[in-house]
C-alpha cells in the first residue's frame, strides 16, 4: 500500500507560486476553475458565506458541509465565511481584494455588482487585478441576465440532442460537462491574462460564458456544411454520428477500438482471417471510406462479435490499433496505468480521515503541482486570512462575535 500524502505539503512551489487569487465562485465551475490554480501553486482564498458553497452538501458525506465533491474540487484553498450582505463583511472583502492578482466569481454579473464587487469596484481598490467572471450567457447578448446550470447549457449548445441523436430523443451526459470544461477555459483565461499583465503590466476583465464556450466546443468537429456560406450541408460530423463509432460487443463482453488508418483497417481484419473484408474496401481513399463507413463497422462488429474481450484487445496490440476494455468508474483506481502512475492517492484529512485523493494530472518538471492543503472547514482560515490583509485580531474577534464573519472550530 502507498505511503499516504501528508494533508499539507509545502516542500515544492508549483509555476503559480507567489500569486494570490480571491475565489468568490461556488457549486463546481468556478471552484473546479481555482482549484487547479491552487493545484499549480497559487494561494486562493476561498470566500463563502456564512451557510458555506452549497456543494458542500452534495454527494457523499461523513459530517456534515465536507462532502465527496466539495473534498474533490476545493484542495489547495484557504477558506473565509463572511457575510457579504453586511458592509462590515464587504469591506473586509475588499480588504482581501486589494492584495490578490486574480479575482474570480461565477456568480451573475448583476448580483455582484449589487454586492459592491463589481469589476469597476475592485479595480479601483487594485488596478493591476486580472478579473475573471465566467458567466452562462456572453453580456452582450439576449440572455445575458439568464440564470445557467450544467444542464441548461448542454441543452442550448446543441450537446444534448447530440448525445441523443440516434433515438432523437435529446439526453445529458451523465456528467457535469459543461461546468468542467467551462472551468478549464477559465483556468486558460486566466493564465493568459497574467501573462498579459506580466508582460505589459495591466490587468483586465475578462468573461468567459458558458455558452459560447460549449458551442464552440460542441461544434470544433460539428459545424459540418456550416463552415460555408451558403451552408453545403447540414452540421455535423458524418464518421460519428452515423459511423457506428460505439463501444463494441464481444463475446464476453465490450471493448472500445478505432482502426484510423489504412493500415489499421488491412492489418485488422487480415489478422482476423478476413481478407476478403481488407478487399472489400478501398481504404486508401478516405472520402469513400467514410462514405461507407455504416458498412465498414457493420462488418467490424460481426468480426469482433467472435472473439472474447481478451482476444480482440491482443489483436488490437498486435497490429497497433488503440483499444481498450470498458471500464466502470468504479474500476478506476485499479485501472493498471492509473494505478502505476499514482493518479489515486491515499491521504489523511485533519477532520474526515483515510481518504483517497486524485493528484494534478499535469506534470511540471521543475515546479511540480502538489497536493499542499485539504478542502478546508467552512471560515477555517477567517482570521489568518483577514489578518494577513492588515485586520486586527481584536475587531475579528469583535466581528465574529456580531455574526459578520465565521472561524471554524476544529472537530473532535
Amino acid at each position: 500500500m502507498p505511503t499516504p500524502v501528508p494533508a499539507a505539503t509545502t516542500s515544492a512551489a508549483g509555476p503559480l507560486a507567489g500569486v494570490r487569487v480571491l475565489d468568490l465562485t461556488s457549486v463546481v465551475l468556478g471552484p473546479l476553475a481555482t482549484q487547479i490554480l491552487g493545484d499549480f501553486g497559487a494561494d486562493v482564498i476561498k470566500v463563502e458565506s456564512l451557510e458555506g458553497d452549497l456543494i458542500r452538501s452534495n454527494g457523499v458525506s461523513k459530517h456534515p458541509g465536507m462532502s465527496s465533491i466539495f473534498l474533490a474540487i476545493n484542495r489547495n484553498k484557504r477558506s473565509v465565511a463572511v457575510d457579504l450582505k453586511s458592509p462590515a463583511g464587504l469591506d473586509l472583502v475588499k480588504r482581501l481584494a486589494a492584495g490578490v492578482d486574480v479575482v474570480v466569481h461565477n456568480m451573475r454579473v448583476a448580483a455582484i455588482e449589487r454586492l459592491g464587487l463589481g469589476y469597476a469596484a475592485v479595480q479601483a481598490i487594485n488596478p493591476r487585478v486580472v478579473y475573471c467572471v465566467a458567466t452562462g450567457f456572453g453580456q452582450d447578448g439576449p440572455d445575458a441576465g439568464r440564470p445557467a446550470f450544467d444542464d441548461v447549457i448542454q441543452a442550448a449548445s446543441g450537446l444534448a440532442a447530440l448525445i441523443g441523436h440516434e433515438r432523437g430523443i435529446p439526453e445529458f451526459v451523465p456528467a457535469l460537462i459543461a461546468d468542467k470544461t467551462t472551468g478549464m477555459a477559465v483556468v486558460n483565461a486566466v493564465l493568459a491574462a497574467l501573462f498579459h499583465r506580466e508582460r505589459h503590466g495591466s490587468g483586465q476583465y475578462v468573461e468567459v460564458p458558458m455558452l459560447e464556450t460549449m458551442a464552440a466546443f460542441t461544434l470544433a468537429e460539428h459545424l459540418g456544411g456550416l463552415t460555408f456560406d451558403p451552408p453545403t450541408a447540414r452540421a455535423g460530423y458524418a464518421r460519428i454520428l452515423a459511423g457506428g463509432r460505439k463501444p463494441v460487443a464481444t463475446r464476453d463482453g465490450h471493448v472500445a477500438m478505432l482502426p484510423y488508418t489504412e493500415k489499421h483497417w488491412m492489418a485488422l481484419f487480415d489478422a482476423a482471417g478476413r481478407a476478403d473484408l481488407a478487399r472489400k474496401y478501398n481504404f486508401a481513399d478516405r472520402q469513400e471510406r467514410n462514405a461507407r463507413i455504416v458498412e465498414i463497422y457493420a462488418d467490424l462488429n460481426a468480426v469482433i462479435a467472435q472473439m472474447t474481450t481478451a482476444e480482440c484487445l491482443a489483436l488490437c496490440d498486435r497490429v497497433d490499433i488503440p483499444a481498450t476494455r470498458i471500464y466502470a468508474i468504479d474500476e478506476l483506481p485499479q485501472h493498471p496505468h492509473l494505478a502505476a502512475v499514482g493518479l489515486f492517492q491515499p491521504t489523511e484529512h485533519p477532520t474526515e480521515g483515510a481518504m483517497v485523493s486524485i493528484r494534478p494530472p499535469t506534470r511540471f518538471a521543475h515546479t511540480p503541482a502538489t497536493l499542499r492543503l485539504p478542502a478546508p472547514l467552512l471560515g477555517q482560515h477567517t482570521f489568518e486570512c483577514l489578518r494577513e490583509a492588515g485586520v486586527a485580531t481584536a475587531d475579528l474577534e469583535r466581528l465574529a462575535a456580531q455574526g459578520v464573519i465565521r472561524q471554524a472550530a476544529p472537530r473532535a
